[in-house]
């Protein structure tokens, strides 16, 4: 028997591991099974190559919970270990003291290394015992044992099967770890997918007889087997499997690279509804089967962060915890390289498939509008396949046919192509209709991203700007069909302009008179493009915010002077009347551009009833 200190040089190495070494401590159990894995895939390579003798037998990993004597044991039937290993990897944790030892493994990637995540245990252990048999049939087996200080026992035993046993007895601090629904849950969250089976037995339980016993894992999960083996319906059910209550996805990509490294994966387009209920971080990363974690955004591009799926490799450098990765260039292969895989997909789709493609561009538009705005590479492609829709024919062109399609009508003064945009079909909806007769095309712009996304573009693309539908169009448009010559006298001119004079204190309103097509409305509300977008990042709190909230909305009322409305509301002699007529057009204009609010949206109200109620006095007085 033999009996020591484990030989570290300072006394509080086991209260730094519990309180520094992991930021979660469910991760022991993580840790202890990932060892045994780890045990049990080196004895199937030893045997492979004919240094390990003997049969293999039945290899599995066992979870047995003892809740009245407050243990949990984990057993593999893997490689095992001598004495002089258990010596090597459990007794010499030498370092010169706490921040040395901190410092050399948050920094280190241990990932298969049986040693430092052995000592997770101690984070809910009081004792841990170890009994260990090497694959060596000449070796003996040994037990060791500690109970969370520096000193251990290190003894053989009688001779057990081949592998390696560890039994935890959970101190009073970690209680909640005895509970089976817990042990199941962190297990299911950790170990779905390790590529040895895993049975987790509950003592208190008793078995139903005849009942068969389950592995808690899918030891072949469909992101190791080949694209070519696999089926629609494979990757559907392993969706589910994921996310039981997610919609059938858009499609997939199936990640498999042996070189540069390592990496393989299935990640999935889901469905995204307007509501915009969106999630992030639901993508998992594993390494070799382990789960890691699903916070994701250094190996996935920050654009494809709504994407879902699994990312597996053994290349990816993790400190101790796994939860945060270490600067390595293999983290940005990685992720150039998922950028690319998802370019080429959806540019393949958009060629093979277009219809299938514009029929979920709802959702695609999104991905592959964050991506132009996010990342350059990505952007050369997507400018193939980016889709502008128009808002009543539910037809879609690319940025290179719309381009096209309005050569002739689209430029303004600079040269430039104006997209003429929409974010809200119904609400602009005479805006658009006015457009249209005129033969403009109005696409829509109506998600979360579009905002930044126009800005983004007319810095990106060349000769190309923006402008959107209700906005000062003939200032940004050479339109020669717009005006005609008024029918108004310059006196009525005049006269009309003064009536249209508002002052409210959140608006600056400026009054022209245009001689416009009879069946365009009597006035117009517009309001300065570059004024308008600064409003509405303002109202995100984007940009100088606080600068332009402040600053009261400009509009500009044109008053159509061809419209028959004038002819009878010029010669009205009731000047208080006249008045109000043309406060109701201004403020239905203004309505139009969602200008009219709280007590002007009232006074509004009110001057209608008090119209109509004076008409109708007036004809009943008739009658």
């Amino acid at each position: 028997m033999q009996k020591g200190q484990i030989r570290v040089q300072t006394e509080n190495i086991f209260p730094i591991i519990k309180k520094f070494l992991y930021s979660e401590h469910d991760i022991f159990l993580r840790e202890l099974i990932s060892n045994a894995t780890d045990a049990t895939q080196k004895l199937k390579t030893l045997s492979s190559i004919g240094e390990a003798k003997g049969e293999l037998g039945d290899l599995r990993i066992d979870v047995v919970l003892n809740a009245k004597e407050k243990t949990i044991c984990f057993e593999d039937r893997g490689v095992g270990m001598t004495k002089e290993e258990v010596d090597k990897y459990l007794n010499q944790v030498a370092f010169s003291g706490a921040e040395e030892f901190l410092q050399k493994y948050k920094d280190a990637s241990i990932i298969g290394h049986f040693g430092l995540g052995f000592y997770s245990a101690f984070m809910v252990a009081e004792k841990v015992e170890v009994i260990t048999q090497s694959h060596n049939a000449d070796a003996a087996t040994v037990y060791w044992s500690c109970d969370g200080s520096p000193e251990f026992e290190l003894y053989e035993v009688e001779k057990k099967q081949r592998g390696t046993k560890i039994i935890l007895h959970i101190n009073d601090e970690s209680k909640e770890f005895l509970e089976a629904h817990k042990l199941k849950e962190i297990l299911n969250k950790f170990c779905k997918y390790l590529p040895i089976p895993i049975y987790f037995t509950d003592i208190a339980e008793e078995k139903k007889e005849g009942e068969e016993e389950k592995s808690i894992n899918n030891t072949n999960p469909i992101w190791v087997k080949k694209p070519s083996d696999l089926t629609k319906e494979d990757y559907e059910n392993f969706y589910r499997e994921l996310y039981p209550f997610g919609e059938t996805p858009l499609f997939w990509i199936h990640l498999n690279v042996d070189y540069p490294f390592n990496l393989t994966g299935i990640l999935y387009f889901p469905k995204i509804k307007q509501s915009y209920e969106i999630q992030k971080d639901k993508i998992q990363l594993y390494s070799n089967q382990v789960f890691v974690t699903d916070e994701v955004k250094d190996i996935v591009p920050e654009f494809l962060m709504l994407l879902h799926g699994v990312i597996d490799s053994p290349d990816i450098p993790l400190n101790v915890s796994r939860s945060y990765l270490q600067g390595d260039p293999n983290v940005k292969k990685i992720n150039n390289h998922i950028t690319k895989k998802v370019a080429d997909k959806l540019e393949e789709i958009f060629n093979k498939e277009r219809t299938e493609f514009e029929q979920k561009w709802e959702s695609l538009g999104l991905f592959v509008k964050y991506g132009m705005m996010t990342d350059d590479k990505f952007l050369e492609k997507a400018n193939k396949f980016l889709l502008l829709e128009n808002t009543t024919e539910n037809k879609f062109y690319t940025l290179e046919e719309y381009k096209t399609t309005t050569e002739a009508l689209q430029k303004n003064k600079e040269g430039k192509q104006v997209i003429l945009y929409t974010t809200n079909p119904i609400q602009q909806d005479a805006y658009i209709q006015a457009a249209q007769a005129k033969g403009y095309n109005v696409v829509k712009m109506e998600t979360i991203v579009d905002a930044a996304f126009i800005n983004n573009m007319e810095m990106k693309w060349e000769n190309v700007t923006f402008t959107r539908v209700d906005a000062d169009i003939t200032d940004n448009l050479i339109d020669k069909q717009d005006t005609t010559e008024s029918v108004l006298s310059k006196n009525e001119e005049e006269e009309l302009k003064k009536l249209f004079e508002i002052k409210e204190n959140e608006i600056t309103v400026s009054v022209e008179i245009k001689g416009l097509q009879k069946d365009s409305q009597p006035v117009i509300a517009t309001r300065p493009e570059f004024m308008r977008r600064m409003k509405d990042m303002a109202s995100m709190g984007g940009g100088m915010s606080a600068f332009y909230a402040q600053m009261p909305d400009e509009v500009t009322l044109t008053v159509n002077g061809n419209h028959p409305i004038y002819q009878t509301l010029l010669k009205e002699s009731d000047i208080e009347k006249k008045e109000k007529q043309v406060r109701n057009l201004a403020d239905l204009a203004l309505l139009s551009q969602g200008l009219l609010k709280g007590a002007a949206l009232t006074n509004f109200i009110n001057r209608s009833v008090y119209l109509m109620q004076n008409e109708e006095t007036k004809i009943a007085a008739t009658v």
